[in-house]
């Protein structure tokens, strides 16, 4: 059988290893040998008779079981990665159940909780988290103290964090209490714990943060620590996003 080649990082997606650009991150790392020789990004490979390592561990096409499509309701304090080198608990203590080798599609922080995508299918990963795609992702957040309409106002049109200013996002307070506001914000980039910054940048503490929905595809009362897959009508709203 004939194989047309293909860039390398888009083999080890497809091949359930990890997302597009987290296999980028391993081969500019060093991490990932073709025929013996440390791969460098842009290679191209022909899975019908190149030999692929990641690790020094062969790296095949696994056919068993098919495309999975995972939603997962991740309890805080869990590391979102498939392995930690530090001991700590990650997501795939809670999908070991699942036969394919699945990995997630972005991430929540440890202290953060609430819906993840998990999938083996690196074309499906590379769509839903690519920034260009703009998937809206929901988050219910309580704050202390008491968020004001000037500071939601604030994080809503972008503030200047690590020298580069965030995309407009929607916030919407829920209801205040004696020292916290429960708040609705409403995100389409993901730079790494991005909520928590915006509200540190006016004085606010984050107390809880729980993702909701990502695009059309809503938790609702999957309970934590649970998992699902994803229906075929969810799968083809978030691919078909424009």
């Amino acid at each position: 059988m004939k194989y047309n080649t293909v860039r390398l990082q888009k083999y080890l997606a497809d091949c359930g290893v990890a997302s597009r650009r987290k296999s980028e991150e391993l081969i500019e790392h060093g991490a990932v040998k073709v025929n013996g020789k440390t791969a460098v990004l842009g290679d191209k490979v022909n899975p019908a008779v190149d030999k692929i390592y990641l690790h020094n561990k062969r790296v095949v096409m696994k056919r068993r079981g098919g495309k999975r499509y995972i939603m997962l309701n991740k309890p805080r304090g869990i590391v979102t990665t498939m392995k930690d080198e530090r001991g700590r608990k990650c997501i795939a203590d809670l999908v070991r159940d699942i036969p394919e080798r699945v990995y997630p599609v972005g991430r929540l922080d440890k202290d953060s909780e609430g819906l993840i995508l998990l999938t083996n299918d690196g074309e499906f990963s590379n769509l839903v988290a690519h920034p260009k795609k703009e998937i809206n992702k929901v988050y219910h957040v309580t704050v202390k103290p008491v968020m004001t309409d000037e500071q939601a106002k604030k994080i809503s049109g972008g503030i200047v964090i690590d020298g580069r200013r965030t995309a407009p996002c929607e916030v919407r307070i829920m209801n205040k209490r004696d020292d916290r506001s429960d708040v609705e914000m409403v995100l389409r980039e993901g730079r790494n714990r991005e909520i928590r910054k915006l509200c540190e940048a006016c004085g606010l503490e984050v107390l809880r943060l729980r993702r909701i929905a990502i695009g059309s595809v809503k938790m609702g009362k999957l309970n934590k620590g649970m998992w699902r897959d994803l229906t075929p009508d969810e799968i083809r709203k978030l691919t078909t996003v424009n």
